[in-house]
Order: structure tokens, then C-alpha cells, then sequence
């Protein structure tokens, strides 16, 4: 498959060994690459050029890659992040996902598996922001293609509005949002989020998926509507307005 052009990818990583390959694979590929070996100068990157994937490691020599994450999703930063480290384990694993990371790979890995997970999430973020030479230029809204008095989900822009004001979500908060919003009011079971958000790429837990229902309710909550996301235990979630989990 030939990737689109104009994608741009952030490697932070401090590792020739692991960052020159990395380059070369994405560059082989069409992609745009910026290359940091601290975390911020990556942040001061992101403050400053439109960016389509960040490909973050932890282990940075001056501040913790999650810091890093967490600051540019604080910032505004909507796409991609994909997590890279040497410590594998599922809590690592479920906090940097809850600081807004999409997906995350333990090293040693191989570069088509990594290769795969960055196509999966630039596929997810390609239609939120196009680029022009001097920097990001804002998608203009069309008639929505859902609409809703508390909430509306624009799928082709990939944006959505709660109480007239733009959610901050993530590509895969989005993708959760929109799924429920596609059969509002009705149950969409975990394994159908899991099967449709996150692809044969995905081989983590799925606790990301209630971390990332956690970030959307929150965000949802602070942007003072009353649409909610409900638990019906054992099964999954629904979109609602006003209800309490069941």
C-alpha cells in the first residue's frame, strides 16, 4: 500500500540505534521526519509544526516520556502518539495510555509491526487537519453528518461539538465517541469498540478501552453537556442524556 503524502511524523527518541533505522523505514515510506533526542525539544516542536504521529519514547534523557505526552495532549495535540519502551508491563502500559497515548510498543520490536501501527493511526488522523507549507490550516465544517441538541459528531471532518463547543479528542476517543453515537441509545458491547477501534494491529490489553471511555467522560463532563457515556455492566456502553450507569 502506498501511504498518502504530506503525512509528517515526530520521532523523540535519544537512541541512534533505534532512531536511524526508524527514519530510514518511514522515509522509504513517503513520510515527512523531524527527529529529537529529548523531550522538550519535541515539546516546543509540536507548539510550533502540525505533526500526524509523535512516536515517543519513555526513556528520554531529560524529562520521562509521558511527561511529554501528557503535556502536548494538554496543549491541544489531536493525533497520533505511539508510545515506545523498554518496560513492558501492563501498568506502564495502562498509564501511558491514560495520559494520552493511541497505542504502545515494548522493545525489542520489528520495524513492519511498528511500521503497521503507525499506518493504523495516521489512517485514523488523516482527515482531522491537512497542511499547507506554512502550517496547519483548519477543516472547515460541513453540515453535520449526525446532529443532536447536546452533541454533534461530524464524521467527515472528524470532529465533534458538545454544548457548541469542539471536543479535544483523541483519534481513538473519536472513533469510540462516533461508534456509540452511530447506535445512540442502544448497547455496543466491548468486543464490537475493541473489533472496530482498535485492529488486528492491537495485541494489548483492553483495559485501553475503559481508560480511553475515561478520558471521554471526563471530557464530555467539562464541556458542560449532558450527554454521557453509560456502563451496562458485563455487556458494554451506550450514549445518553442525563442517565446514570446502570
Amino acid at each position: 500500500m502506498i501511504p498518502e503524502m504530506g503525512h509528517r511524523i515526530l520521532l523523540v527518541e535519544d537512541d541512534d540505534g533505534i532512531a536511524l533505522p526508524l527514519i530510514r523505514t518511514f522515509e522509504r515510506e513517503s513520510y515527512e521526519v523531524r527527529r529529537v533526542a529529548e523531550g522538550l525539544p519535541g515539546i516546543a516542536l509540536v507548539e510550533q509544526e502540525p505533526f500526524d504521529l509523535i512516536v515517543l519514547d519513555l526513556g528520554l534523557p531529560d524529562i520521562e516520556g509521558l511527561e511529554v505526552c501528557r503535556r502536548v495532549r494538554e496543549a491541544g495535540y489531536n493525533g497520533g502518539i505511539l508510545i515506545l519502551t523498554a518496560r513492558g508491563g501492563e501498568i506502564d502500559r495502562v498509564v501511558g495510555l491514560d495520559v494520552g497515548a493511541d497505542d504502545y510498543m515494548a522493545k525489542p520490536f520489528g520495524l513492519a509491526e511498528l511500521l503497521a501501527r503507525a499506518r493504523a493511526l495516521l489512517r485514523r488522523t488523516a482527515s482531522s487537519v491537512s497542511h499547507t507549507a506554512s502550517g496547519p490550516v483548519p477543516v472547515p465544517v460541513p453540515v453535520p453528518a449526525v446532529a443532536a441538541p447536546a452533541l454533534r459528531v461530524d464524521r467527515q471532518s472528524r470532529r465533534a461539538f458538545s454544548n457548541d463547543a469542539e471536543l479535544p479528542l483523541t483519534a481513538k476517543e473519536f472513533d469510540v465517541l462516533s461508534l456509540l453515537e452511530q447506535d445512540r441509545g442502544a448497547v455496543v458491547t466491548r468486543e464490537r469498540l475493541m473489533d472496530e477501534v482498535w485492529d488486528q494491529n492491537w495485541f494489548g490489553s483492553t483495559k485501553t478501552l475503559d481508560v480511553t471511555i475515561g478520558r471521554l467522560r471526563q471530557k464530555l463532563d467539562d464541556s458542560g453537556g449532558t450527554v454521557q457515556v453509560v456502563t451496562v455492566r458485563g455487556v458494554g456502553f451506550r450514549l445518553e442524556d442525563g442517565a446514570e450507569d446502570a
